[in-house]
């Protein structure tokens, strides 16, 4: 049990808030080292519907808006065109923001799912921009014939990486130091 002005700087998600590592379900670890996979999956992982949910949601939230906007002020073929660059370019800027400030995105919350550290906070600025990038560019390489292709390879291997082991960590978070835990705090 926490003292209550310990579950009020949990809610604000500051990184180092006590108690934090432990509302998450997250060994604490030196920051800006990797996160404990093995203490993420024996106190909290997401699952992988949860995790589908989130990215679905986020990519309705951000995509259809990006893409309807571009049929309407640019010829549709040249629209098909640019979208996926365009809604590459929206999700790395709605993802990375969202992460630093909140821990979660709009899908992450309905999903109840956040993005956490090896020390149960938030990523900063810079991991959540690299695990944001990490996802994003294959979408904007998606027109790019050869590197369309290998984009497409990419994300079944991200995807696959999210099912395995008991990490359940994907490539971008592997990447960016960060885990997915089901949240346990509003």
């Amino acid at each position: 049990m926490t003292a209550p002005d310990e579950r009020v700087e949990e809610r604000a998600g500051g990184p180092g808030a006590p108690g934090a590592a432990a509302a998450e379900g997250v060994a604490a670890a030196p920051a800006g080292g990797p996160v404990d996979g093995a203490a993420v999956a024996a106190s909290g992982e997401a699952e992988p519907g949860q995790r589908l949910l989130a990215r679905i949601v986020d990519t309705l939230a951000v995509g259809l808006p990006v893409v309807l906007v571009l049929r309407a002020v640019l010829p549709h073929d040249t629209a098909d065109h640019w979208s996926p660059t365009a809604v590459a370019s929206a999700l790395l800027v709605y993802e990375a923001v969202q992460l630093a400030l909140w821990g979660r995105t709009l899908g992450k919350r309905v999903a109840g799912v956040r993005v956490v550290t090896a020390d149960g906070s938030r990523p900063d600025p810079a991991r959540a921009a690299l695990r944001a990038a990490v996802y994003a560019v294959p979408i904007a390489l998606r027109p790019v014939p050869v590197l369309g292709l290998l984009a497409g390879i990419f994300w079944v291997v991200n995807v696959g990486t999210a099912f395995r082991g008991p990490e359940r960590r994907a490539v971008h978070d592997r990447m960016a130091g960060t885990g997915v835990v089901k949240n346990t705090i509003d």
